[in-house]
């Protein structure tokens, strides 16, 4: 719908065309000239929301260099000196056990520490889809990525399931595919966990005015919590050689930020809003003095490695000075406007 613009006015379009023209007509009837609009912004053609995503993921916002240890790049602020940079690889050095290389290198989080549980309405009848059908591309991948949750440990093979979901492809960022399972049934079923996510305004806010940041990233973080042992069968899915389920958290499920959210509360708890701010799987390492960002990554390392959770080398950048957190710019002068 073409809305004609008024002279001094700001316009913005609701999504409901109807709301749109009351909207506008009382602001012709009013004379204010002024009436609000919330709209998603148009997608650009061929974006995914992968990729939208993608955008808003933590990054540095200056130039980084690439360092190699153990066979992997890392990247670092390129306004380091020399010496920085040789403490902060010899700190990464001292806690290797703190990263990831593949998925074989995950020894999964203590489910006795926490695991990911699916408490269900007894009154919702399990259902089982029907089989979707794929062409030679598609089901090649859905083969190649099933085998590679197998090697992983992250599924097994299942007989006799209740509840059974068809996989579907998705395109990430890199024009890869992602295969995921529809839930959306099983998501249905299950009660929902309202555990509090932190509040954003409240993270950007401890965030801002920091000498000094690092970004870091879990390696396949939901992946590494576990499902609970009577719940895994629960996560069925079907693929044209087999049916299996998930013995690892898989994306997709309703509760799984939330239940992410509480091992990040519990493993960084001493760290958090001191020195770490944590939103799901956003991890930001805080310093208010250059010299102390060191003693801080070493901090972190030691507490994860404790736990077991893994990061992924190559996803993290350390030591910069400007960076994206959660759709904000970052500086050591505080929030200023993303471009």
């Amino acid at each position: 719908m073409k809305v004609p613009s008024l002279e001094g006015t700001v316009i913005t379009i609701k999504s409901n065309q109807k709301e749109a023209k009351k909207c506008y007509e009382n602001s012709l009837k009013t004379k204010r000239g002024v009436f609000a609009v919330t709209t998603k912004p148009p997608r650009e053609e061929g974006v995914t929301r992968a990729e939208i995503a993608w955008e808003r993921r933590p990054e540095p916002a200056e130039e980084v260099l690439e360092r190699e240890i153990g066979g992997k790049m890392f990247r670092l602020g390129k306004s380091l000196g020399q010496e920085t940079r040789d403490q902060i690889t010899e700190v990464i050095a001292r806690h290797l056990d703190a990263f990831a290389w593949s998925s074989l290198d995950m020894p999964d989080i203590d489910p006795d520490f926490l695991c990911h549980h699916l408490t269900m309405d007894p009154q919702v009848q399990p259902v089982r889809h029907r089989r979707r059908k794929f062409n030679d591309e598609r089901r090649q991948v859905i083969r190649e990525e099933t085998q590679k949750l197998l090697s992983a440990g992250h599924i097994r093979e299942i007989q006799y399931p209740e509840w059974l979901a068809n996989v579907v492809l998705v395109k990430k960022a890199n024009r890869k595919w992602r295969m995921c399972v529809d839930f959306t049934n099983l998501n249905k079923a299950y009660l929902k966990d309202s555990y509090p996510l932190p509040s954003i305004d409240a993270l950007v806010d401890s965030a801002s005015g920091c000498r000094l940041l690092s970004f870091l990233d879990a390696f396949s973080g939901y992946n590494q919590i576990m499902m609970h042992l009577r719940d895994e069968c629960k996560t069925a899915f079907m693929t044209d050689l087999s049916c299996y389920c998930y013995k690892v958290m898989p994306f997709g499920l309703k509760n799984a930020g939330a239940t992410y959210q509480r091992l990040m509360d519990r493993v960084l708890a001493p760290m958090l809003g001191r020195n770490v701010q944590a939103y799901v799987d956003d991890i930001v390492v805080t310093s208010q003095q250059r010299e102390q960002h060191v003693a801080d990554l070493e901090e972190l390392f030691t507490i994860i490695a404790k736990y077991r959770l893994k990061l992924n080398l190559e996803k993290c950048v350390l030591r910069v000075e400007v960076g994206k957190f959660l759709g904000f710019l970052l500086t050591e002068h505080g929030i200023e406007a993303n471009p």
